[in-house]
């Protein structure tokens, strides 16, 4: 803290209290809602926030208004959350014909989707093209003699491997050509009949190092600039996703104002101000809507811990420890002195461990223990029914 003047002193220390409070107000809100919804449902159940998906939608809309969003239903497929966004206006990304038919039936407009997925099948493609859905991505030229025999005329985005330093899911190991080569694909692309329209990067899931994404932008401004001089015209820089999410109250280094302002000017300065720019965020508009509740089934003490089991499990929702490589703040209803604790899931397999070292109350057979910002992965990566337990239940409130 500042301590030149009193002055300077109380208005460096009301900001944090205003934050403090509300931080208190929020905890208080939503565990208000956990009880109200315990007694009418049973656990585990994840709370989907309406609210809070119009929130992150209009927060990234505001941040980056020159960029639209394709929300990447994968995150969470759920018909709720994908209606919510269609009313917000909102575009979608989708990686096969399943996901494709799901958007389309619930209402969304095939010029409003976009089939991102670099690998497809035949058979998707000549769904998508049945359904008009023109706009794809590839990053190989075998994909490029598929499309044209199963979908000539589409327009094509190439992706590009890009730095995925900093990202907690690398996605560049498996999906990008090489940048050196982009253009020479976009070329081929336009002599196999197909319309290539511009390029496509991801610079991995949870993305906190702003850096990927301003390099990303350079090298496909110096391939647009490559085309221009070569005849070829692009119109769509399309930025992925992996924009980041707060996951535990405390956290910090992640600021997605700072960081999009940044991503903005990158823009202004490399490209033409016709470029059209959009983008595929999933975690980032309904990662901070999900609320996970669960309850406690068992309690013992193993190895000088207390040891809880609760309902739900790492082939339940809290998938996303393995899949996402995420960690998650347990938090309980209970208050009082903490312990270190272990937790783990319900099923028979001692891989269905969530946690070895977590500072909680104690807890009883009954107790809640719930978490925040877990709308993504999580559920749409949980098995169904292993052991007999099902996913938690989802409720848009």
């Amino acid at each position: 803290m500042h301590t030149n003047t009193l002055l300077s002193e109380s208005t460096q220390i009301k900001p944090k209290l205003q934050k403090f409070k509300s931080s208190k107000s929020d905890t208080s809100g939503i565990e208000s809602l956990i009880r109200a919804t315990l007694k009418r449902r049973c656990t585990p159940f994840m709370l989907i926030r309406r609210s809070v998906l119009e929130k992150q939608y209009e927060r990234f809309r505001k941040c980056l208004p020159n960029v639209t969003p394709y929300y990447a239903i994968k995150a969470n497929p759920h018909p709720g959350i994908i209606k919510t966004f269609i009313k917000l206006g909102a575009n979608f990304d989708v990686a096969s014909a399943s996901e494709m038919k799901q958007v389309l039936r619930l209402g969304a407009t095939p010029s409003k989707i976009i089939f991102a997925n670099t690998i497809k099948s035949h058979e998707d493609i000549i769904f998508s093209r049945k359904r008009r859905v023109r706009l794809v991505t590839f990053d190989n030229e075998p994909e490029l003699y598929k499309l044209s025999k199963y979908y000539p005329g589409a327009n094509v985005l190439v992706r590009i491997k890009v730095a995925n330093i900093g990202s907690v899911v690398e996605l560049s190991l498996k999906f990008g050509a090489d940048p050196e080569h982009a253009f020479f694909l976009l070329r081929k692309a336009k002599a196999l009949g197909l319309v290539p329209l511009g390029v496509s990067f991801h610079v991995g899931s949870q993305s906190t190092n702003v850096e990927n994404y301003l390099q990303a932008l350079e090298i496909s401004s110096g391939i647009f600039d490559e085309a221009k001089k070569n005849g070829l015209s692009l119109k769509i820089v399309d930025i992925g996703g992996g924009f980041p999410i707060q996951h535990f109250d405390s956290e910090i280094g992640i600021n997605f104002e700072r960081m999009s302002c940044q991503i903005k000017k990158q823009m202004k300065a490399l490209f033409d101000k016709n470029v059209r720019f959009i983008a595929e965020p999933g975690r980032f508009l309904v990662g901070p809507a999900g609320i996970l509740v669960t309850q406690v089934i068992g309690r013992t003490f193993r190895n000088n811990k207390n040891y809880y089991y609760l309902n739900d499990g790492i082939y339940g929702d809290f998938s996303g420890i393995i899949f996402d490589h995420c960690r998650y703040e347990f938090k309980t209803l209970r208050r009082g002195q903490k312990f270190l604790s272990a937790i783990a899931g319900p099923t028979c397999d001692s891989f269905d461990t969530l946690s070895m070292n977590e500072e909680i109350p104690e807890l009883y057979v009954g107790d809640v223990v719930y978490v925040k910002n877990i709308g993504a992965y999580s559920c749409a990566s949980a098995t169904r029914g292993f052991n007999g337990f099902p996913p938690a239940e989802i409720i848009l409130v």
